[in-house]
């Protein structure tokens, strides 16, 4: 017959204490001494006992589990929040769950609802959803991240994306620009929306048109932005202000494949910062949103409203700063 496996019990007879005192330390409960806790810990290792989830979940009311939503796996940006957001709970013993809709899913609430989450961090949530107020009216504890909703019911992070436009826009006035371009993201969210409100009031106080001709509007992906800087290329732009870096490395590939050179014929900027942007071969001038203190800021949020349901909701809004690198010029003459 197979050895029984060690329970909660056999640690608290090892170390001397009593079986709730087990589970205290084990779940780093800050009323536990740290000589208890190194003896529990001594214990429980000695035994290859592994606290159970489950069993915490009972003693707790809670799962130990915070979900984030997001439905652009494809997109880097959104790779390198998870991985922050995963870094930013283990910090506080929680475990990520990702759920990944396709767009405003009708279903997500129940999925968020279920019982299994102790809250969550909602990341591409667009303008027009109503999802934070079905949980918020349910008081269920969540964070919106990057993208937030017009009078936003609960707790968000975001950077300030019209400042970020506005960065942008006048980098390339001050550089000398007017013919200008925009590949703007989708207007249906706020960073799409907001990022363009930036560029244009700038460019209007400069006096610098933007014609619809050298506009176009679309997906934060690779193929639009691809796509769109081949077409913008027959208006003969001097720059290229795109909404975000992953549309910038899409007009990037394709002003190099057609011969364009980057910054001498055409400046190219981006929004976000990504990893990517700073590699050698892209070294690509763009808008910087600070990922890990927003990925920081929001994991703190949704646990401090996890703590404290009833306080107001607070919103943080993060300043974005202007990273030059390689695809920035003054036009030629």
């Amino acid at each position: 017959m197979p050895a029984r496996p060690p329970t909660s019990h056999d640690v608290a007879r090892l170390a001397g204490v009593s079986q709730p005192t087990v589970s205290r330390a084990l779940r780093g409960d800050p009323g536990v001494s740290e000589q208890t806790r190194r003896a529990v810990r001594a214990a429980a290792d000695e035994l290859g006992y592994i606290l159970s989830a489950r069993g915490r979940s009972l003693s707790t009311r809670t799962t130990g589990q915070i979900g984030i939503v997001v439905s652009d796996l494809g997109n880097p940006f959104y790779l390198q929040v998870l991985d922050t957001v995963h870094e930013a709970l283990a910090r506080v013993d929680r475990r990520m769950l990702v759920l990944t809709p396709d767009g405003d899913d009708a279903a997500l609430p129940a999925r968020l609802l279920d019982g299994s989450l102790d809250g969550a961090i909602l990341t591409t949530t667009v303008l027009a959803s109503t999802v934070p107020a079905q949980l918020a009216r349910r008081s269920f504890p969540f964070v919106l991240l990057n993208r937030t909703v017009d009078d936003a019911p609960g707790d968000s992070c975001t950077v300030d994306n019209v400042a970020g436009g506005r960065l942008a826009a006048q980098a390339l006035v001050d550089l000398g620009h007017t013919e200008i371009a925009a590949l703007l993201g989708p207007e249906t969210t706020s960073t799409g929306r907001d990022r363009a409100r930036g560029v244009r009031a700038v460019l209007d106080e400069a006096g610098i048109a933007l014609p619809a001709a050298r506009v176009r509007t679309g997906p934060f992906d690779f193929a639009y932005g691809h796509a769109g800087a081949r077409e913008l290329l027959e208006t003969r732009p001097t720059a290229i202000f795109c909404a975000n870096d992953v549309i910038a490395l899409g007009a990037y590939n394709a002003l190099r494949g057609a011969g364009v050179r980057i910054p001498a014929d055409v400046t190219l900027v981006g929004f976000d910062d990504i990893a990517i942007a700073a590699w050698e071969v892209f070294a690509l001038t763009t808008v910087r949103q600070d990922i890990e203190r927003m990925v920081q800021t929001a994991a703190d949020l949704v646990m401090e409203r996890i703590d404290s349901p009833s306080r107001p909701p607070r919103h943080v809004v993060l300043e974005p700063t202007l990273v030059e690198r390689a695809t920035h010029a003054p036009p030629t003459t």
